[in-house]
């Protein structure tokens, strides 16, 4: 078991799970005591089939973005707020509406700043929110078309999985993975696979201080607005990485040294098969993990691709191509929580 010195995951991540009123300005809480005002929201309601909302302190409130179409929209009544302990709904079906079901997920950021990007090229303004202990960091910047430039990321730490929208129009969300390299590129708004033919990350490995990236318009188009979502690895509370599937109800187990809260997965070496999204919120009396959320659709939760949270790690229990193809390989994020290194706190077992 991994000991981490995180002593709190819930300090930099949470889920809630709670049915909608159709009221508006309804202020959400998060289920722990203590407080935590997220930097980044994502939103889905669980029995409709209706649109994802991204929300970050970046780009400020009222500002939504979809993860299956569109360009930034501006919104007063779905997510109005990133609050002290949660977040406040308008009456927006979308995330409210009367008797429907929702989730949200929160990450915090916290420290702010802006800058000048760097690299090749003309340098362009950007600004940031990052949080180094959980390694998770937000940059709004603007692309300036030349291969090379560099957006500084205030991590202090290489990157394990990079994600970038633009802006201004219906581009695809860009997604980087340390397991797949750096010179190619998967799609969360899609099923494809990731792929060299996407060079977004101009064939060069994240540093400890930067990303560089191509000329390609989905992450680096002169004069255009992007948000870029990193995350890099923390021992004891985050882990990004590969397995390959045996085909067998006896899945493949993978080892976090954390007990799973968030699982994000995808089918990596082919397409046509869609990411997939677990928590500890919305299955809680024990395994198997049955409840799935699709990043890249707008249905409704799904069943049937299960798996097992455990104490340090997760364990396949289906044979579906989607999570277990033979021999096919699959990436990951996982956040939980371990065996913290100053108040020995441990993790239990499901």
């Amino acid at each position: 078991m991994a000991y981490t010195t995180i002593n709190k995951s819930t300090d930099y991540f949470r889920t809630k799970a709670y049915t909608g009123n159709g009221a508006d300005d309804r202020n959400i809480t998060w289920d722990e005591s203590s407080n935590m005002q997220p930097n980044m929201l994502l939103s889905k309601g669980r029995s409709n089939s209706d649109h994802w909302s991204v929300y970050d302190s970046v780009r400020g409130a009222g500002k939504e973005l979809r993860i299956e179409t569109g360009a930034e929209y501006d919104r007063t009544n779905n997510i109005q707020a990133l609050q002290t302990n949660g977040f406040q709904v308008g009456n927006d079906g979308q995330v409210n509406g009367n008797n429907e079901t929702y989730v949200s997920w929160g990450w915090k950021a916290e420290t702010t700043g802006s800058g000048t990007t760097t690299g090749s090229g003309t340098g362009k303004a950007y600004s940031y929110s990052v949080n180094t202990t959980a390694g998770f960091s937000i940059i709004k910047y603007t692309g300036n078309g030349t291969s090379g430039h560099t957006i500084p990321h205030h991590l202090g730490a290489v990157p394990s999985m990079v994600i970038v929208k633009r802006l201004e129009n219906t581009r695809a969300w860009c997604v980087g993975h340390t397991s797949q390299g750096w010179t190619k590129a998967g799609f969360l708004s899609g099923e494809d696979g990731f792929d060299a033919a996407y060079d977004y990350w101009n064939n060069a490995t994240p540093t400890s201080t930067s990303i560089a990236l191509s000329n390609s318009v989905a992450v680096n188009s002169n004069d255009e607005t992007y948000i870029m979502y990193i995350f890099t690895k923390k021992t004891g509370y985050s882990k990004f990485g590969t397995y390959t599937g045996n085909g067998n109800a006896n899945g493949a187990f993978i080892y976090t040294g954390f007990k799973p809260a968030f699982f994000l997965m995808k089918e990596a070496s082919s397409g046509n098969t869609n990411w997939l999204m677990y928590d500890n919120k919305r299955t809680v009396a024990g395994n198997p993990n049955t409840k799935v959320i699709y990043p890249n659709l707008t249905n409704s939760e799904g069943t049937g691709l299960d798996w097992d949270f455990l104490s340090n790690g997760l364990k396949c229990r289906n044979n579906n191509g989607g999570v277990n193809g033979s021999g096919d390989t699959y990436i990951y994020m996982a956040i939980g929580q371990s065996l913290v290194g100053s108040n020995n706190v441990p993790c239990t077992a499901r």
